[in-house]
């Protein structure tokens, strides 16, 4: 399930390392949202950074945490969102499910700068990103998430490939 996941993000033919051997534990972060140590998966092509795939959790999910993987490439941008766990209504907020909608494609390729930092969050709020109808507090979550994972990335790139 976890190889699915981690190249469901990264396609395989981007790498040429075993991402889920290569992983660095990282300590529990609130941008991240993790509690705990959790662990983070680098890609490389030979020998060269190419993305780091990490677990983040949405905290403040309608029906409570939403546990994410998070694809950022190396130049900072989304690689892929994946909602890995989570207790969303079902028939609304479980559209966070790729299987289900493809709402949360509309993260790939976005970063800090596109769109600007005011522009993350959903159209409701003004930002750039669809809400799910009918579940508007899930996706601020995961929009949150998302940009808090990205300046997670942008604060230890560098530690992040040793």
């Amino acid at each position: 399930m976890l190889l699915r996941n981690l190249y469901a993000l990264l396609p395989a033919d981007r790498l040429d390392n075993d991402i889920a051997q290569d992983s660095i534990e990282l300590p529990p972060s609130a941008l991240l949202g993790t509690e705990a140590p959790s662990l983070a998966y680098r890609a490389r092509k030979q020998q060269q950074a190419v993305a780091v795939i990490f677990n983040a959790v949405a905290p403040d999910g309608y029906s409570g945490k939403i546990y994410l993987l998070v694809g950022v490439y190396a130049d900072g941008s989304v690689a892929g969102v994946r909602a890995v766990k989570h207790s969303e209504t079902p028939g609304l907020g479980d559209a966070i499910e790729v299987r289900k909608s493809d709402w949360i494609l509309g993260f790939d390729g976005k970063s800090l700068d596109d769109p600007p930092a005011d522009g993350w969050t959903v159209r409701r709020d003004g930002g750039a990103f669809d809400q799910m109808t009918g579940a508007t507090i899930t996706s601020r979550s995961i929009v949150k998430a998302v940009k808090k994972t990205l300046e997670y990335y942008q604060l230890h790139r560098e530690r992040l490939f040793l």
